[in-house]
């Protein structure tokens, strides 16, 4: 793929001939190009040297584009430099217009004085009409330049019908100056009201002014990417030989060992070597509570060091970093087109020369019709001015823009603008159980001693003997052993054993460790751990029972726990109207459990990665579906799906074979992700409508079909008309970023309730488990996401949640949500 900065484009008409003529060079598979951006994308085996060829015969100019991000500072000063040059031209003209005006509109309509020389000789103010008029064309002689290069390569565009309106009312007005040398003063004077040199003027300042105020608008919809170039720090700490050196962050390589002190920015991807702190990642998750950080933690560029000091070594640099990727993915997406922005590419190719066609048809109507030539002419200038032509190519792509710019700043990563769109229509939801719903890795859920065994000598043995083994059980189980701060103990003769089991010698007397079958053959056991390990079983957990010689020990159940906030977003999705499906490869049991406990509509156990790509097939046959997953086997599923969603903590294939990646590992954002996406379609909906509707209304308008009415729209008022339609479609995009995805805002649905049934629905939870204000930030987080929340004030001191609700709530969704998080509910009242 081939990337291509093109220049002289003003309307979706240029960015759709363009388009068509990279097209037609043999070897161009595909050929999007942006007018928002200015930037074309290129597939195929044509060289960059015939690229450009095609692109400067139709009249542009056409650059090859710089790849990396670092080169958006010069294409911002660009946009800067044209600013600028456009506020020169709008002082200056607007300077010869008010003069201009007083001597054409203030003297002949409202009587204003002009000075003696100038009353009497009406030959003077025509030549001095026309002398500023001119003065004005000069200094916007790019919309002629433009326009008629556009013409001449038989490719009208925006500008076509600007310089045409403008210099069809200097020709007639030059015309009707000459005539007025010919007749007496008193009957020249008549002629005053023939000259339109004001409408030639007016309508270039008046698009001129359209422009300079879209141009700010259209700055606008690049705020967030240019936030995002803005994150990454300019100098960094290195340590080299025990010393710390102050350099730029060009100098970062990768391998480099660099320090971060509190209230820097980290300064590439990384891993932390010494030291411990709160790192607060909003800029590239969107997450407001900061992440703690110790040895052996990961780190990413941009993200701010808050409270200790961290020395990490540098795995991504420059380029390679996530947020470098981040500003790539986001600039690509935002120069790709949606589908839906064909309609308007192909109502474009043809659009300036219908209008052209129109106008010239609407002057010799009312030619025929024995309306007098100025009039007629007058018309035909309103329309080639009211058309516009902006509207239609603008619609998609700033919203598309504005929408990938929001999705950024919340860890949301759409690669392409048909991805973004797809989205948003959506109704089928699969999902993905390991990684996805779940933690993705087991942690203990239950320690259960038997009679006479406290918990420490269950948990002590059961410690000891996982310890040696590799399986990710064990694994969960050493974990825990290390967070209650327990000591191995001396362990020898340690065997793997068939039948799921381990064996191992703790101090002269042998342990035994694995599944109930096993426990059975080793100790005896009793009808109450039995019953007990049948149901966690049941309930989608893994017991494991340990044994000291002939002594049953107790259980540990051990188990995949659910994200916290799964069970919200699997609900937000079904209240927003998809049909939510749970693909996993575990077997039925564990799959209906977590089926329950989330509460999808539909469960598929013991499925296969190949299998999981024809379900998704299957699916699609009811709908639009998404996918979301993150291992290596939910690649083929994310391919086949319409829209696939990576979790961002996946593999790197899921995420290559996905459409839209979601930075934190959260299923709460693929929820936000078609909010936003539905939420994008709507606007792009609500601006081609306006486009369309505008067009199809103000032409005939600016034509006279309503002159009978006593309806008329002239040049001036017809110029203005067209800017402000541009000017629209911008900031209607703009309000996407008043979209909020903080604590359910845009599905909750509040009840009204008299004030005194509201002080009546509270809830106080009683919790065990929260140790610092960070746990208190995460239970409040979670609570407040529910839609039913209006208010959740909790506390680590007193182990409570006092919850203000606008509806009812079960007590054992409160509970569901609390525990999930890995926290313990006492009680609620």
């Amino acid at each position: 793929m081939k990337q291509f900065i093109v220049t002289g484009m003003s309307c979706a008409a240029c960015s759709s001939r363009v388009e068509k003529a990279v097209l037609a060079l043999k070897g161009v598979e595909s050929c999007s190009v942006s007018l928002l951006t200015n930037s074309m994308r290129v597939e195929g085996a044509a060289s960059d040297e015939e690229i450009i060829r095609a692109v400067v015969e139709v009249g542009y100019g056409a650059t090859v584009a710089g790849s990396k991000s670092t080169a958006k500072p010069d294409k911002d000063s660009e946009g800067r430099a044209e600013l600028i040059e456009m506020k020169k031209r709008l002082f200056f003209s607007l300077g010869f217009l008010l003069v201009l005006m007083l001597l054409s509109m203030g003297y002949t309509m409202f009587s204003l004085p002009l000075p003696h020389f100038l009353e009497e000789n009406p030959i003077a103010i025509g030549i001095l009409q026309m002398l500023l008029s001119l003065a004005v064309m000069l200094i916007n002689q790019k919309f002629f330049i433009n326009g008629f290069k556009g013409l001449i390569h038989r490719a009208p565009n925006m500008d076509t019908l600007v310089s045409l309106g403008s210099a069809a009312s200097f020709v007639y007005s030059l015309f009707s100056l000459l005539a007025m040398t010919a007749v007496r003063t008193e009957d020249a004077m008549r002629y005053l009201h023939d000259l339109y040199f004001e409408s030639a003027a007016m309508i270039l300042v008046l698009i001129t002014l359209g422009k300079l105020l879209e141009a700010y608008s259209k700055g606008k919809t690049t705020d967030a990417l240019k936030a995002l170039s803005k994150l990454a720090p300019q100098t960094v700490t290195l340590l080299r030989d025990g010393k710390e050196e102050r350099v730029p962050i060009e100098s970062l390589n990768k391998g480099d060992v660099f320090v971060v002190r509190p209230a820097e920015q980290i300064a590439a991807d990384g891993v932390v070597l010494e030291g411990s702190s709160a790192v607060d990642e909003s800029a590239l998750t969107g997450e407001s509570i900061p992440v703690d950080k110790g040895v052996g933690d990961r780190v990413s560029a941009a993200t701010l060091n808050q409270s200790g000091v961290l020395v990490c070594k540098a795995e991504r640099v420059k380029e390679e970093t996530m947020l470098s990727q981040i500003i790539q993915m986001v600039s690509d997406a935002s120069a790709t087109k949606a589908p839906i922005a064909k309609i308007a590419d192909k109502v474009s190719g043809v659009f300036v020369p219908t209008v052209m066609a129109i106008s010239l048809v609407t002057v010799v109507l009312w030619l025929l019709l024995g309306r007098e030539i100025g009039f007629a002419l007058a018309r035909g200038i309103s329309v080639l001015v009211i058309s516009c032509p902006c509207a239609l190519g603008l619609a998609t792509p700033v919203a598309v823009m504005v929408g990938n710019g929001i999705g950024a700043k919340n860890g949301i990563l759409f690669k392409t603008a048909a991805s973004l769109e797809r989205m948003g229509k959506v109704n089928i939801v699969a999902l993905d159980k390991t990684g996805t719903i779940t933690e993705g890795a087991p942690v203990v859920t239950d320690v259960i001693p038997s009679a006479d065994i406290f918990e420490k000598e269950l948990l002590s043995a059961a410690y000891a003997l996982e310890y040696n083994s590799e399986h990710p059980l064990a694994k969960a189980i050493v974990k825990y052993g290390n967070e209650k701060g327990l000591e191995k103990e001396a362990v020898t003769d340690f065997q793997i054993l068939s039948g799921n089991g381990l064996k191992a010698n703790i101090q002269g007397a042998q342990v035994y460790g694995g599944s109930l079958a096993f426990i059975e053959s080793i100790a005896k056991g009793n009808d109450a751990i039995k019953n007990e390990a049948a149901e966690l079983a049941d309930s989608g957990k893994t017991p494991l029972l340990f044994a000291k010689e002939s002594t049953l020990l107790g259980m540990i159940a051990v188990a995949d726990a659910v994200k916290p906030d799964s069970i919200q977003a699997v609900r937000q999705f079904k209240e927003m109207g998809a049909y939510v499906v749970m693909l996993t490869g575990d077997n039925q049991r564990t799959a209906s459990a977590i089926a329950e406990k989330v509460g999808v509509d539909e469960t598929v156990s013991d499925v296969l990665p190949a299998n999981k790509a024809e379900k998704i097939a299957a699916l699609k046959q009811k709908g639009i579906v998404m996918m979301v997953g993150d291992g290596i086997n939910d690649a083929p599923a994310l391919t086949e799906a319409d829209v696939g969603v990576a979790i961002g903590a996946g593999t790197d294939v899921a995420i290559d074979a996905a459409e839209v990646v979601l930075v934190n590992s959260t299923l709460k954002d693929a929820v936000s992700a078609m909010k936003l996406s539905r939420r994008t379609l709507r606007t792009i909906h609500q601006n081609l409508f306006w486009a369309f509707f505008y067009n199809s209304i103000c032409i005939p308008v600016a034509a006279g079909a309503f002159v009978s009415l006593g309806f008329t729209l002239n040049p001036m008022l017809a110029a203005a008309a067209m800017s402000l339609s541009s000017l629209f479609v911008v900031t209607n995009a703009l309000r996407l970023n008043l979209i909020s995805f903080k604590n359910g805002s845009q599905n909750k649905q509040i009840n009204k309730k008299t004030p005194k049934e509201k002080s009546m629905m509270k809830k106080t939870v009683q919790i065990e488990g929260m140790m610092c204000p960070h746990c208190e930030a995460r239970v409040k987080k979670l609570l407040e996401e529910m839609n039913e929340v209006t208010e959740a004030d909790v506390s680590h001191k007193s182990g409570t949640a006092l919850i203000t609700l606008n509806s009812d709530v079960s007590d054992e969704a409160l509970k569901g949500i609390i525990e999930a998080a890995g926290y313990t509910v006492k009680g609620i009242q």
